[in-house]
């Protein structure tokens, strides 16, 4: 796996961040956009996964990097969970049910490979300054 050296490299981030931009755009529409409480949370809980992911990237340690996917990934969960929420209430139709639980569904996957490459890669070293320059 080639060194990954900014977080927007990572696949599960990138289909995160699509689908984050899907939660949006469904959350604008009639009924939706009127329960406040169920929008606010699906869109928290779609931002979280791209959030955690870049989060643990910058983080100290590959320990604390894994912990952040491991976060994205149960948020992961809770869009999913939500979605049927928003599809037994008709906010969605199934086209955009199906389209957006397989998107959720791809990151999850994503981010249990990536986590599964770092735990047996402890070695991994997923950050480098080839020259940073700090002023005092």
């Amino acid at each position: 796996m080639p060194t990954i050296t900014r977080f927007e490299e990572i696949e599960a981030w990138q289909t995160a961040r699509e689908l984050t931009k899907l939660i949006y755009s469904f959350t604008e529409e009639a009924k939706f956009s009127r329960d406040f409480g169920l929008k606010d949370q699906i869109r928290r809980a779609g931002v979280s996964i791209m959030s955690n992911i870049s989060e643990g990237f910058e983080s100290q340690t590959q320990a604390q990097f894994i912990r952040y996917l491991g976060i994205a990934k149960a948020s992961a969960g809770e869009v999913r969970s939500q979605l049927y929420v928003s599809r037994d209430l008709d906010y969605i139709t199934q086209e955009q049910f199906l389209k957006a639980f397989a998107m959720v569904e791809k990151a999850s996957r994503q981010t249990a490979r990536f986590i599964s490459y770092l735990e047996s890669h402890p070695q991994f070293k997923k950050l480098k300054e080839d020259s940073a320059e700090y002023e005092v």
